[in-house]
């Protein structure tokens, strides 16, 4: 059985509204319910370590806070002072060679199947993550001037795009994000921070489905993949709880 960590105490800033992204409403739910409900829907999960701001005062209202497999610790400025933070507050029992994941709080449409794709490497000594490949044709800019102009043509056949959930060793992964803090280098997502260390984390190919929440745009075709994907009947949606 294995943790996830949600670190969820970001605004998001490219989101441009009051409310928190991850707190936006979809038919009877919040963002973030929809997310811990297919997490915790799938048999392999144990619990998840959710990270909120510290004066987060919205979590306590939605039905699943009272749910005994989340574990809520403050977050912090950064998504991996957050990490930091649910990662001291795992179980006791999690060892340094478990496998954790780490699944970003506004990414409701993860598929059962996506993450059986990914557990089954939880054994990776360097880690894994869902990504996908870059299908489009790559550009780079000049380096000066406002305004952007082609100078390159990336060859795209190396490149991917990191999606979440992204799976470590916690001790791997403790040490990734201690090391990156100290040297004063911000980790844009957990891969990142283990790359540093020389280690190569194995890319398992993701989905298009596996929509995260950027833009107020995005909201529609993510209400329209939760409904044509409800979480299952029986067992399936007893483990949701949330949903």
């Amino acid at each position: 059985m294995t943790w996830v960590i949600v670190p969820a105490a970001g605004r998001g800033r490219r989101f441009d509204a009051d409310l928190p992204k991850q707190y936006w409403p979809i038919d009877q739910c919040c963002v973030l319910e929809h997310t811990l409900a297919r997490l915790l829907a799938h048999p392999d999960i144990a619990g998840v370590v959710l990270a909120l701001a510290s004066d987060d005062t919205r979590f306590a209202a939605l039905p699943c806070a009272t749910d005994a497999r989340i574990r809520r610790v403050d977050g912090g400025t950064e998504r991996a002072d957050s990490v930091r933070a649910a990662l001291q507050a795992l179980p006791a029992h999690v060892a340094d060679d478990d496998a954790v994941l780490v699944h970003d709080a506004a990414r409701p449409c993860l598929s059962s199947k996506l993450l059986s794709r990914l557990l089954a490497y939880q054994h990776e000594t360097a880690g894994a993550l869902l990504a996908l490949p870059v299908v489009d044709t790559l550009k780079c800019t000049a380096a000066d001037g406002d305004t952007p102009r082609a100078s390159t043509t990336v060859d795209r056949g190396r490149y991917w795009r990191a999606q979440t959930p992204q799976m470590f060793p916690r001790g791997l992964l403790q040490r990734a994000l201690a090391q990156a803090a100290a040297e004063g280098i911000v980790v844009t997502d957990e891969s990142m921070a283990v790359e540093r260390l020389g280690c190569t984390p194995r890319l398992i190919e993701g989905s298009t489905d596996n929509l995260k929440l950027t833009h107020p745009e995005d909201l529609p075709v993510i209400k329209a993949w939760l409904a044509r994907h409800p979480l299952g009947q029986g067992k399936e949606q007893e483990r949701a709880g949330c949903v």
